[in-house]
């Protein structure tokens, strides 16, 4: 099969998994091409692929699954018409459990053919201490030398059906990741959102631009009478997904949680899940 263009597409709140899907669609084509998702403007409009195209599909593991809000958009709003795909997922070094095998199914009903897949562990989005500075450089060489291979693979297909990728996980998936506290029960933080030190933040507005869920505002500095450089703190008016985005982006490191079940799991989380963590690869 001639696969004439590649596509990334990815959703990447702290960067990890752009960085993966990156790795693999510039190793497939020097051309390839990119769609980031992440922003909700992003996800307004309908993507279809001809079937001569290669699509690199990127998401984080959230609870062991494709994050819940972002089902509806791989439900509805990618249209494959019989194109190539990769499923990745990346992962903060605990497991991917049912995501990638998720993802796969996702992609498989929106019309795509899935001809390989992966799951890499990256830097945990809570914390520095697992999966630090991952994904690295030898990760990115195996990822190279995977997109390699999927290059022989495709040459080697024609346009009749193609086998779905197999992969680890349920079919179709079921439950997600219960977070565990230190106390080895569960910590139940759904409802957390993100807080502001008022000594530190600026008021710029940056966590409200790249919130992924949009659920940041800011109001003018003008809605505050007495001074030129008054501000008003973030609000978060809608979902958090726990992304930390806007923690990891905000230059003046004013944002952070403090929810104590939140900080306890992330301290489970760091007790138990320091082991290096192998890329997995599926053609």
């Amino acid at each position: 099969m001639e696969i004439r263009k590649v596509y990334g597409l990815f959703f990447s709140p702290t960067g990890n998994t752009e960085k993966v899907v990156t790795a693999i669609a510039d190793s497939l084509a020097a051309d390839a091409g990119y769609i980031d998702i992440t922003l909700p403007g992003a996800r307004e409009s309908v993507r279809e692929f001809a079937a001569d195209t290669l699509v690199v599909v990127g998401s984080p593991v959230y609870a062991g699954r494709v994050p819940n809000k972002m089902l509806p958009y791989f439900q509805s709003m990618l249209k494959g018409n019989g194109a190539l795909a990769v499923p990745v997922v990346t992962f903060g070094n605990r497991n991917f459990d049912n995501a990638l095998a998720e993802l796969r199914d996702l992609l498989e009903a929106d019309g795509f053919h899935t001809v390989a897949g992966a799951a890499v562990p990256c830097q945990h989005a809570f914390t520095e201490v697992l999966a630090p500075g991952r994904p690295h450089a030898e990760d990115l060489r195996d990822l190279e030398a995977f997109a390699h291979a999927i290059t022989k693979k495709t040459a080697q297909l024609d346009f009749a059906p193609v086998e779905a990728v197999s992969v680890p996980g349920d079919s179709p998936a079921t439950k997600y990741y219960t977070p565990m506290g230190m106390d080895g029960k569960p910590a139940v933080f759904l409802k957390t959102r993100p807080e502001t030190d008022p000594d530190k933040c600026t008021g710029c507005g940056l966590c409200a631009e790249v919130c992924p869920m949009g659920s940041i505002d800011i109001a003018s500095s003008s809605e505050i009478a007495g001074s030129a450089n008054a501000y008003t703190q973030p609000k978060i008016t809608s979902i958090c997904i726990k992304c930390q985005s806007c923690i990891e982006k905000c230059p003046a490191q004013a944002m952070y949680f403090s929810d104590e079940r939140f900080l306890s799991h992330v301290a489970m989380l760091e007790h138990n899940y320091t082991d290096h963590s192998e890329i997995r690869l599926f053609l």
